[in-house]
């Protein structure tokens, strides 16, 4: 019997509900929610009154420093963001490479990683190539297949959302920095859920939400910025980036020297405190031990799902797929029909580019798994 990781007290839905949607909303824990009343509570019963200027900066270098230890870099690489978007839709115009080079992405990726590109292509005179992804294929395989001597940017996710095909990014690494290549990671469908190897991985930028397996609440990003990406200024400019902010120079614009520069503004404080909670409980659990306790779910969800209508896009035993997202499809079943069954069973799923995906996160267990199952047989 495959047990759930952490505590399912801590999560109430789940008395009533078999909840396999951690990559849409993911739960939040009781105790990190408390953490977001109690700072809510306090704030509007004291206004700033016990929050200071220099606590204000407190908060958000007790944000780095956790997200730090999870993304396994220095607290001055990551950059605390309203938003993964936030940083995403930056990017094209910081990096602004050169005429007539292309970037290339994955066709079916998640669309905030894609637009930003399509759309700073349209204005200027650089190639959008989109990768395609298949069924079966090693999608690192047929992006290394897709370079040539004109691409000048890969942005793609570590996981993607719909599939669960996954990217090594460390050989994609190995590769863009040879070629002078920059390689943009989203890892929102990773982050919480696997371990993050920041420094090891060589990646330009990686970037995340801060919910999902987080387990924190909207509101919020996270980035990983390279020394060599730090050396280049913020696109858009804010307050927060000074190295002074709270002397709020009109008259001046100086940025930090580290991922610091990358803070724009006042931003949701509720969600930072959320997630500064939910890191140290994703720390306590251990993201090696997440991903160990969702491949046993997942190779338990596929072996069983092999006596059903229902194909799987991924299969066991690649490790180019990630087992915490499993996407289903059939010839004989309608996906509306299906979903409406498993709603009606309180089990709660997505359909996603035509298919059911299921997300498995810590606090699942094997009744869940069987739940399912049972209900699409």
């Amino acid at each position: 019997m495959i047990h759930s990781l952490s505590n399912r007290d801590l999560y109430p839905s789940l008395r009533d509900y078999v909840y396999l949607n951690q990559a849409s909303l993911g739960l939040i824990s009781t105790n990190v929610v408390k953490e977001m009343h109690d700072f809510l509570q306090k704030i509007a019963q004291h206004g700033n009154i016990f929050m200071s200027d220099q606590a204000e900066l407190d908060l958000l270098t007790s944000m780095r420093l956790g997200a730090s230890k999870l993304f396994n870099c220095q607290p001055s690489q990551i950059a605390v963001l309203a938003s993964a978007s936030e940083m995403l839709n930056q990017i094209p115009y910081i990096l602004r490479p050169e005429k007539n080079t292309t970037i290339l992405m994955v066709d079916s990726d998640f669309p905030g990683v894609t637009r930003p590109w399509i759309k700073y292509c349209k204005e200027n005179s650089c190639t959008v190539s989109f990768v395609k992804e298949n069924p079966e294929c090693d999608l690192t395989e047929n992006i290394l297949k897709e370079i040539t001597s004109a691409t000048s940017i890969i942005q793609v996710s570590l996981i993607q959302f719909s599939s669960g095909s996954k990217i090594d990014i460390k050989k994609l690494s190995l590769l863009t920095r040879k070629l002078g290549i920059k390689l943009i990671v989203d890892i929102t469908q990773a982050a919480g859920a696997l371990p993050i190897k920041a420094n090891d991985w060589e990646a330009d930028v990686l970037i995340t939400s801060g919910y999902k397996w987080l387990g924190g609440h909207g509101g919020i990003g996270l980035a990983y910025l390279s020394e060599e990406f730090l050396r280049r200024e913020p696109f858009s400019v804010g307050w927060m980036g000074a190295p002074k902010p709270f002397e709020m120079s009109p008259t001046t614009c100086f940025f930090e020297t580290d991922a610091r520069s990358y803070t724009q503004s006042t931003m949701s404080y509720i969600s930072m405190v959320g997630l500064q909670a939910s890191l140290k409980e994703i720390t306590q659990l251990n993201p090696s031990k997440i991903e160990e306790h969702t491949n046993l779910l997942g190779d338990l969800f596929l072996n069983l799902m092999e006596k059903t209508k229902w194909l799987p896009w991924s299969k066991r035993g690649k490790s180019y797929y990630a087992r915490h997202i499993i996407s289903l499809e059939s010839d004989m079943d309608s996906l509306d029909r299906a979903l409406n069954k498993l709603r009606i069973q309180n089990i709660i799923c997505s359909s996603r580019n035509g298919r059911i995906r299921f997300s498995l996160a810590h606090y699942n267990n094997e009744n869940d798994i069987k739940r399912v199952v049972q209900a699409l047989t």
